[in-house]
């Protein structure tokens, strides 16, 4: 069981907290255990919305594999907005030291901040305050126009429904690609967007049934071996009308996007401590010398 620790300041967005909750929870109701639990400084917290939300003031006991996230809150300015206790920021960054993950939904980012843990590193937030949270952060890279970005275990997202993104991809990088593409399939929530997304969502903006049934199959088997004939009879089209089709509809060919997974799926393996050839041979690689060459290449 992993828990999914939602802090909440004042005037917290509701999309930004509903989002994530609803990827975590349909991914328990998918058999991935996940329990959520909300915490504030007060026992009350207004939404920028006008609901008023429940949460606890204790903290649960935590792991490295529980997950800590910020929602973001309505902000016209980062400095007057979304205050959070001393202590409630040292037990963020004390979840992170612990070898924990730590997300920051849309603004929510600024408590990562102030938490110390975006000197450093690459981060994003809501584009209406990315310029204040570089002023306020100058050792952070603010990085604009992308969904999400992760950087030694800290992960931010941009806009509202970023927040969804971000967690379909800590589902992905959990569970594999499969898990998060049933969960995004159960939400009607597949990415609109490019940049840092996974490779599972990011390829699924696209109309074609065939090819949608081929990733169906990739996702869920991609650490072993696919013929190209088996994948054809998956689509009920030709090999060479299939390698057209996937061509066309996300720019590469079958292989190359199960090679895109398995990399993705090494690179977050390697990241929480195993070696190269370790992750090359869970993947689905005979040994590292593939990964190595394709990770050389910037796939």
């Amino acid at each position: 069981m992993s828990r999914v620790v939602f802090v909440l300041a004042p005037r917290v967005h509701l999309l930004d907290l509903a989002g994530p909750a609803q990827v975590f929870g349909t991914a328990a109701d998918l058999g991935h255990r996940y329990d959520l639990a909300y915490v504030a400084d007060t026992p009350h917290v207004a939404s920028a919305q006008g609901l008023t939300l429940n949460a606890a003031l204790d903290w649960p006991a935590l792991t490295r594999d529980d997950l800590v996230v910020v929602p973001g809150w309505r902000a016209a300015t980062l400095a007057r907005s979304g205050r959070m206790g001393s202590a409630t920021l040292a037990r963020i960054a004390a979840h992170h030291a612990a070898g924990g993950v730590v997300a920051g939904v849309c603004v929510g980012a600024d408590a990562l901040g102030r938490a110390g843990l975006l000197d450093g590193r690459r981060c994003t937030t809501h584009h209406d305050v990315r310029d204040e949270l570089a002023r306020r952060f100058p050792r952070a890279q603010v990085v604009r126009d992308v969904p999400y970005v992760e950087d030694g275990r800290v992960v931010t997202s941009a806009g509202v429904t970023g927040g969804i993104d971000l967690a379909l991809h800590l589902v992905a990088v959990r569970h594999g690609p499969a898990a998060a593409a049933r969960v995004a399939g159960h939400l009607v929530a597949y990415a609109r967007h490019t940049g840092q997304a996974g490779a599972t969502l990011r390829h699924r903006a696209h109309l074609s049934d065939p090819v949608h049934r081929v990733q169906d199959r990739i996702d869920a088997e991609f650490t072993r071996t696919l013929t190209l004939a088996e994948l054809a009879a998956t689509a009920g089209v030709s090999e060479r009308t299939l390698t057209r089709l996937f061509t066309a509809a996300i720019g590469q060919t079958p292989l190359r996007y199960q090679q895109l997974l398995r990399v993705e799926r090494a690179e977050h393996l390697i990241s929480q401590g195993a070696t190269v050839e370790s992750a090359a041979r869970t993947v689905g690689f005979s040994d590292a010398r593939m990964l190595r060459r394709l990770r050389g290449r910037g796939l």
